[in-house]
């Protein structure tokens, strides 16, 4: 095999490289793209507050005090309180804890479905490759939205529901993506080296095309999250998502948002400036993240920086 001829340096030295070349990385993200890094902070922020919300919230979401209820924002509830007496900014923190589980599992399985549609298609090709392909053209004819609210009607709402059905069914547009760039990489002088001497087709996409197209995954995977977030609260806000008690910024935004926020204005405010604050950091994180790692665009780090940063095992 092709990797057992090649020389490999010792494991520390490869370890001390990559960190090096990951605080490199970082440095340049936070140069050049200010605004991707704040993003990535707020993204940061919400996943430690998802993870810490039970040590955060001040009350438990859904402790009722009806003496409170419509509390303005004030010292005791400094978000406020909803028709039933419970605090706001507890109902915020735990529903950042929703949005960060939906948001990182629904976009860890539209990625992982979007790489086995997208690695196949790009490498058999051919009439499989043809015929799948038109079925994802197929697919993304039909309104996302109607679909996921009819899918979700048929198995019932509920967390678990939402992330598979957002996860499965949500990266089947994704994998035009990344077959695009596994036709790329499949006519690269060391696949073909790969294939001369034998490579198995396994371990080729394996070793030698997977870690090639992984900077194309991460983008994916930055990207899709603020539209999973986003989805999420909308099919919360139409009643096909989350199901009360549990709250969901949608849900908070279509039940006591929308029927009291005449009454109550910041029971409609506070969910939307959550929502719309963590979706803004996604986006530029992921955008930014695009441009440093896209070499088709200025500022890029090129295809042989990607290589060293997201390292693969392909022969120099």
């Amino acid at each position: 095999m092709l990797e057992d001829v090649a020389v490999k340096a010792p494991a520390g030295v490869v370890v001390e490289r990559k960190r090096r070349q990951f605080v490199t990385f970082l440095v340049r993200l936070i140069k050049e793209k200010p605004l991707g890094t704040f993003g990535g902070v707020i993204v940061l922020l919400l996943l430690l507050t998802g993870i810490l919300a039970d040590v955060l919230a001040p009350y438990g979401y859904n402790d009722i005090n009806p003496a409170a209820s419509f509390s303005p924002p004030s010292a005791k509830y400094i978000l406020g309180t909803d028709n039933l007496g419970r605090d706001m900014l507890s109902r915020i923190i735990y529903g950042a804890r929703i949005s960060m589980v939906v948001g990182l599992a629904a976009s860890a399985i539209s990625v992982a479905n979007s790489t086995i549609i997208g690695v196949l298609c790009g490498y058999i090709g051919g009439k499989f490759d043809l015929v799948v392909q038109r079925f994802v053209d197929g697919w993304m004819c039909f309104p996302g939205l109607v679909i996921l609210i009819a899918l979700v009607s048929i198995l019932g709402p509920g967390l678990i529901t939402v992330i598979v059905v957002l996860g499965v069914f949500g990266g089947i547009g994704g994998s035009r993506v990344v077959r695009g760039a596994v036709i790329a990489i499949r006519e690269n002088a060391y696949v073909e080296a790969a294939r001369a001497v034998g490579c198995s087709t396994g371990m080729l996409l394996v070793r030698h095309i997977l870690p090639n197209v992984l900077a194309v995954l991460i983008v994916l995977f930055t990207v899709r999250m603020p539209g999973v977030i986003l989805t999420e609260a909308s099919l919360s806000f139409l009643g096909f998502g989350i199901p009360p008690p549990t709250p969901s910024w949608g849900g908070m935004l279509s039940g006591t948002g929308r029927s009291y926020m005449f009454l109550a204005p910041w029971l409609a405010i506070w969910p939307g400036v959550a929502l719309t604050v963590v979706v803004y950091g996604a986006n530029m994180f992921g955008d930014a993240l695009r441009d440093l790692l896209d070499p088709r665009l200025r500022g890029g780090l090129g295809r042989y920086d990607v290589k060293k940063i997201l390292r693969t095992n392909a022969p120099e």
